[in-house]
């Protein structure tokens, strides 16, 4: 497919394009470089900086932060281990400007992956006049508007962090996860975190190991309320030891600005305040949907979500949208990745490439935290009669020879079929380990298949051998 020009004007803002993709997070540039690869005239609008969320607020920065306190907390204790290391301390100002440098090579590297692939760049905000035209719009400057013609619209705006209605939510000083990755200079001796899932645990780990206090005040009755329940336990018991106040089954009435800040809670009745110099919003993101459609145009949304179909169409033919954006899905980088390929591909006519069915999530604690498919509760209100199989890391060389703390494979499997429904692992590398779990979800592997294979000695990996073992039935 050919762009088609007009014949006035700038030919970047006369063409009519096969497909314009909104957003350049995992799941926008992904599609954009698929649809192009695909033979398709493609338009990227993105109105701040090339990545999304995931590169510039989100996956990426964090995960930076995670590696440097992570080997701030090594060389703490490495003389147990005989090497010296005296006057141990950071400079924050170093530690974030490594966290800016990182973004900024990988956003060079996807501003030219997208034109190398002949994907035309706007930097401009978007709105969706009807399904075969975009308004660009500059920020900065509101007389360059350019309206883009396409065949096809692709949304990949992603998501927002949630700001709760609680009395003195807007009081200075209590943010969201997006703010406190702008505190560049700063760390707070005292932090409160509102909400104890992914993002809350990360910030908790990343600011205990640089000094600050730490208070997770978390609505219902365990942190990582989404995940296996063992892992929930550990990571409780993990952070305790390390001097992470935690308080679940509570709920937040009022801030107030107090000595610093004031975080009122209850929790089973009984009234709490917890002193904090900065209190982190992590609650949940919602969908980037404001200013997105024309005022003629009226996509079916829910909840701020637009609602799509198996193809990712929306309720306006040839307008899709993928990712963080879409109503009931699962908020994660790749997800949105793969989601913008099979959407892509899908308009092509051609086959998708993903399933989707089982997404691999991980959160990046100390250990770190990955999990797959069902939990053993799921199965059985699915109706499943299923059976568990556990290897305490404890054992494993490379745990031992590393460091590590405790940690745990656990496997989820069909007691009539032997096929693997879910796997859940906290443990040195599970975020790496997790893909071959995946696969053998996905595939429907059983117990003596994955007994079968030979993995590397000594290897955090090779845990998975000792559970499969264990399990393995002989005829």
């Amino acid at each position: 497919m050919k762009a088609k020009k007009h014949n006035k004007g700038d030919s970047r803002m006369n063409k009519r394009y096969d497909l314009v993709v909104i957003g350049s997070g995992p799941g926008g540039y992904i599609a954009a470089v698929k649809a192009a690869q695909c033979g398709m005239s493609v338009a990227l609008a993105e109105k701040a900086d090339l990545g999304g969320v995931c590169l510039n607020r989100g996956c990426i920065p964090t995960k930076t932060l995670i590696h440097s306190t992570e080997l701030l907390d090594e060389l703490k204790t490495c003389e147990s281990i005989g090497i010296v290391a005296n006057n141990i301390s950071y400079n924050i100002k170093q530690i974030h400007e490594r966290k800016e440098n990182v973004m900024e090579t990988l956003r060079s590297g996807l501003e030219a992956l997208l034109k190398k692939n002949k994907v035309e760049i706007f930097k401009k905000c978007a709105t969706i006049l009807s399904d075969s035209k975009v308004l660009l719009k500059d920020e900065f400057n509101k007389e360059e508007e350019v309206i883009l013609e396409t065949d096809k619209v692709l949304v990949a705006t992603g998501s927002k962090p949630v700001k709760p209605k609680i009395s003195g939510i807007d009081l200075p000083g209590v943010i969201t996860s997006d703010d406190l990755l702008m505190m560049n200079y700063k760390v707070p001796s005292k932090l409160v975190i509102i909400g104890g899932g992914v993002i809350a645990v990360e910030f908790a780990s990343i600011y205990r190991s640089l000094g600050s206090e730490i208070t997770i005040i978390e609505a219902v009755d365990r942190i990582l309320p989404g995940m296996d329940i063992d892992i929930s336990k550990n990571l409780s018991m993990l952070f305790k030891k390390r001097g992470v106040n935690i308080y679940t089954s509570s709920k937040v009435n009022e801030i107030k600005s107090e000595n610093g800040l004031k975080v009122c809670f209850e929790q089973k009745g009984e009234t709490h305040e917890e002193l904090a110099e900065t209190v982190l919003v992590a609650v949940g993101r919602k969908a980037t949907t404001e200013g997105l459609f024309g005022s003629d145009l009226k996509p079916e949304i829910l909840n701020s979500a637009i609602k799509v179909n198996e193809n990712f169409e929306t309720s306006i033919p040839n307008i899709y949208a993928i990712g963080d954006v879409i109503y009931g899905g699962i908020q994660l980088a790749h997800m949105a990745s793969a989601q913008g390929t099979n959407a892509v591909l899908l308009m092509n006519n051609k086959k998708p490439q993903y399933n989707l069915d089982n997404v691999p999530s991980c959160v990046y604690t100390k250990p770190e935290i990955a999990s797959v498919g069902i939990t053993k509760e799921m199965a059985e209100t699915q109706g499943i009669s299923a059976n568990v199989g556990k290897y305490i890391m404890n054992s494993n060389a490379k745990s031992l020879i590393s460091m590590e703390d405790r940690g745990f494979i656990k496997i989820v499997f069909d007691e009539k079929t032997r096929v693997i429904l879910g796997a859940h692992m906290m443990c040195a590398n599970a975020t790496d380990m997790i893909s071959e779990m995946t696969a053998a979800v996905c595939f429907g592997k059983t117990i003596e298949e994955m007994a079968s294979i030979i993995r590397p000695h000594p290897t955090y990996n090779e845990a998975a051998s000792e559970v499969f073992s264990e399990l393995f039935k002989i005829d």
